[in-house]
């Protein structure tokens, strides 16, 4: 046997590297916050299709399967804004399944080249209509071939959900030794949110969950959701379950991620710097308390935006 099989364990495979990302502490983001007040964030872009989204895609495709909705020979179709469809495509390439998606026409550059690069097929919908354009595109498309299509649909799919309930939210808990006091997370198909915050209610009751959604329902917070204004409100979504939402401009969301970048040497992408614009507004209330967020993504699929010529950004700025 060759020193290399003796070594490796062959069993790994693409899928063992879907969550168990670092939480890193944001030291120098806000020097000013009081010495008993701790902001974290999950690093997600660790995660082999590069974001969060790889956890609610894995659970989905895995609950399907054991379903027996989901068989080889189908299409895996679902609508996404880009993460979740790069997800599908990751997973559904390691497994062996075509993947359909519809999305945006204004996703980003970077999204739709990753996504053709592993075979996807991309259905571009009108920018207009955002997420919920490319929902009803694949709603029409599997009630026309239900036979061919898988539809996860990860806006009503409790597995979304619950993969953060089994992975994400516990991870935070241990990671923090059981001493996280706040959640901040975006609304997206709020999966993230719902999950973690259910996981983390079941270990400590007084664990404080603040949503974060856009100012306002024209923004460029990409895959999140101005929950007030969308026609197609997430299935999974339980409006009672936040303690407080706090709204967040696109604008200070792209200062934050510029902020990050020179600040903590961060490059993230537009939704996780509205996380941590966020948190930080939560930790300036605070005398004490471990306050975690998300880093969703990486800025990688974000590097064509213009936000990012802007200049540098002063002290303190978008903070």
């Amino acid at each position: 046997m060759s020193l290399l099989n003796e070594t490796v364990d062959r069993r790994t495979t693409l899928l063992d590297l879907i969550g168990n990302t670092p939480l890193l502490r944001l030291a120098r983001i806000a020097p000013d916050l009081p010495p008993d007040v701790a902001v974290y964030a999950k690093a997600e872009w660790y995660n082999p299709g590069g974001s969060v989204k790889d956890r609610p895609a894995l659970f989905m495709i895995r609950d399907g399967e054991r379903s027996g909705r989901l068989r080889h020979g189908m299409h895996i179709i679902d609508a996404t804004s880009g993460n979740t469809g790069i997800a599908y495509a990751t997973i559904g390439a390691a497994l062996g399944y075509n993947v359909v998606l519809a999305l945006p026409g204004n996703a980003s550059p970077e999204r739709k080249r990753i996504l053709r690069s592993l075979g996807a097929e991309l259905i571009l919908t009108d920018p207009m209509e955002g997420t919920d354009g490319a929902i009803r595109e694949v709603r029409a498309r599997v009630a026309a071939d239900p036979a061919r299509y898988f539809y996860p649909d990860q806006y009503s799919n409790p597995a979304n959900v619950q993969a953060h309930f089994e992975t994400t939210g516990p991870e935070i808990w241990a990671q923090t030794h059981e001493q996280v006091t706040h959640f901040v997370a975006a609304l997206g198909t709020s999966g993230t949110f719902v999950g973690v915050g259910h996981a983390l209610r079941r270990r400590n009751s007084a664990v404080r969950l603040i949503a974060v959604q856009p100012d306002s329902p024209y923004h460029a917070l990409e895959g999140v959701k101005h929950m007030e204004s969308v026609s197609l409100v997430p299935a999974i979504y339980e409006p009672d379950l936040a303690d407080q939402t706090l709204a967040i401009s696109s604008e200070e969301a792209f200062a934050m991620a510029r902020h990050l970048t020179r600040a903590e040497g961060l490059m993230v992408g537009i939704s996780a710097a509205a996380n941590v614009a966020a948190a930080l507004h939560v930790a300036r209330r605070l005398t004490s308390g471990v306050v975690v967020t998300v880093l969703c993504d990486s800025a990688a699929k974000y590097l064509s935006d213009r936000f990012w010529d802007e200049g540098v950004v002063t002290e303190g700025e978008g903070i």
